[in-house]
């Protein structure tokens, strides 16, 4: 059966035809889409495959193990940025090894179209001494996300599988399976000794999977997704990985006159390497990322050849590839090239009209007026869009929680007003435990929760959190009379106003939560609504 599906959807399709029990991950674009699916799949719902949003993604990874150690396949999936907060559970994962099958899903973001950094996760892989995938087509993502559970099982080791923003998100026909592979059974082969890494079951854990890594190499020289295509002309080798094989082959249509060497499977297959270092005498490195091949090869080669690639300066040192990025590399004409319309003028992103993150803004700039060298220190999400004209409110944003955690260091070292605001979804994954800091030091800072009773940025999830908050907040300990609720509205300005005054000029630490319903999901509900009572 044929279907035409983005490389997320590969990826989802991909696990849910391997037998998958269970999905377990935090939105986050360019991942995002491989969760929804599985939630909209007709067989995943007939399957009763656990599919719901975790808070973050630490606890996706440790809720995809606890499926594991019960003997049943399991996906995690995640942008890179979210690999820094699962990172404990992860390379602990290599260590602790698997029952069930667990892949953990990386969608890197190359050229930071909505990421604060262009982390390479294949680093995690190699760090953690766990498999890693890489695929360069929708059809390799599907076909490989299945022979990653295979795989995890037989070396009983969790496999990192990592994309890219173009991957993720372009699509093509991929051939599917008819029928979806049973889910594993439920059994009891976990061995507690594995599991429970106290200092003398670690260290033995550790022995064995470093010896397991000549396995793991030997594995990747055999795999039928790396393979060795041979040219007539050694003047020069490509080793290209992941969705780089392709922009090569693109520049390639017919047949390549040089070696080349794909690489979608780690470790590094060292022999296949070796033998194209022996044979060429250049070797440009074409992978999507950082230079993660091309750092390895200059202590693996045996022979005289010559590395190029991004530390050489052949290729971008940062940024995404692309064909004419690659055929420059490769000293190849450029075809025609268009530039952008003068017509059209540049749209910065903004905050939606009617956002009821924009009011909570206009209502703190207009208190902190008051106030000498106020600092406000925000968070990732929609309202980071503050820092932008016409707000230019808040003065930092550096991961997911940190704005109450550097809100009170700003205030331990002085600072005064300091001034955290935070969303709702991002509060409950990472911002919890920096406000129970807060409220056990009584730190003199203003901690905003802007609740629009959802995931806002990566297009309208459930946040974990909803119609919790004064809950959660009360029940690490807030003085209630310093705890806030308010409507975002014009209407209400005078009210939120005095309301962020009062707390600003209370020396501890105040919660307030401005909640009104993001515009985008609003409209939808409400379509939603107006369709069920057309039916009725």
């Amino acid at each position: 059966m044929k279907k035409l599906l983005l490389g997320d959807e590969a990826i989802a399709q991909g696990a849910i035809d391997a037998g998958l029990s269970g999905v377990y991950a935090y939105p986050g674009t360019p991942s995002t889409e491989i969760t929804e699916y599985i939630q909209m799949s007709p067989i995943a719902k007939e399957r009763d495959i656990h599919r719901r949003w975790s808070t973050n993604e630490k606890t996706a990874m440790e809720e995809a193990l606890g499926m594991s150690f019960m003997g049943k396949r399991a996906l995690v999936c995640m942008k890179h940025v979210g690999m820094n907060v699962c990172a404990d559970a992860f390379v602990n994962s290599g260590m602790t090894g698997v029952n069930g099958g667990v892949v953990v899903l990386a969608a890197d973001d190359p050229s930071m179209h909505s990421s604060q950094d262009e982390q390479d996760s294949r680093f995690y892989g190699k760090f953690a001494m766990i498999p890693t995938f890489e695929p360069s087509s929708q059809q390799e993502a599907y076909d490989m996300m299945q022979m990653a559970f295979d795989y995890s099982e037989a070396v009983k080791l969790p496999v990192l599988m990592r994309v890219t923003t173009r991957m993720a998100h372009s699509r093509a026909v991929v051939n599917v399976k008819d029928e979806p592979r049973k889910q594993n059974e439920l059994n009891y082969n976990a061995e507690s000794k594995n599991w429970v890494l106290l200092p003398a079951n670690a260290r033995r854990r550790n022995d064995i999977v470093t010896a397991q890594q000549a396995e793991l190499e030997e594995n990747a020289v055999k795999s039928e997704f790396n393979k060795y295509i041979d040219g007539q002309n050694k003047k020069l080798g490509i080793i290209a990985s992941g969705i780089g094989y392709n922009y090569v082959r693109e520049c390639y249509p017919q047949e390549c006159p040089y070696p080349i060497l794909k690489i979608s499977q780690y470790p590094l297959p060292k022999k296949l390497v070796r033998r194209m270092c022996d044979e060429c005498d250049e070797v440009l490195v074409v992978e999507e990322g950082q230079p993660f091949i091309e750092d390895m090869l200059r202590g693996v080669m045996d022979g005289n050849a010559k590395i190029l690639g991004r530390l050489t300066g052949e290729l971008p040192r940062t940024g995404e590839l692309n064909p004419d990025v690659v055929k420059k590399a490769l000293g190849m004409e450029l075809g025609e090239n268009y530039a952008p319309c003068e017509d059209v003028a540049p749209r910065p992103p903004a905050l939606c009209q009617g956002c009821g993150h924009r009011d909570v803004y206009t209502a703190l700039n207009e208190v902190l007026k008051e106030y000498d060298n106020p600092r406000v220190f925000g968070d990732i999400g929609c309202y980071t869009l503050g820092f932008l004209p016409p707000f230019r409110a808040i003065h930092s944003c550096v991961d997911m929680g940190a704005s109450i955690t550097m809100a009170k260091g700003a205030a331990d070292a002085g600072q005064w007003p300091a001034v955290a605001i935070i969303g709702d979804s991002t509060f409950t994954h990472s911002g919890m435990t920096g406000l129970l800091d807060a409220i056990n030091e009584n730190a003199n800072i203003t901690v905003i929760i802007s609740d629009n009773l959802t995931t806002g940025m990566t297009g309208g999830q459930d946040s974990a959190g909803t119609n919790k908050f004064e809950a959660i907040v009360r029940g690490l300990g807030l003085d209630n009379d310093h705890l806030k609720v308010v409507v975002p509205l014009p209407k209400n300005m005078p009210e939120i106003t005095q309301i962020l005054r009062d707390e600003i000029n209370y020396k501890g630490t105040s919660v307030i939560i401005p909640r009104r319903e993001c515009m985008q999901t609003l409209q939808r509900h409400l379509k939603q609504k107006k369709a069920q009572e057309a039916k009725k």
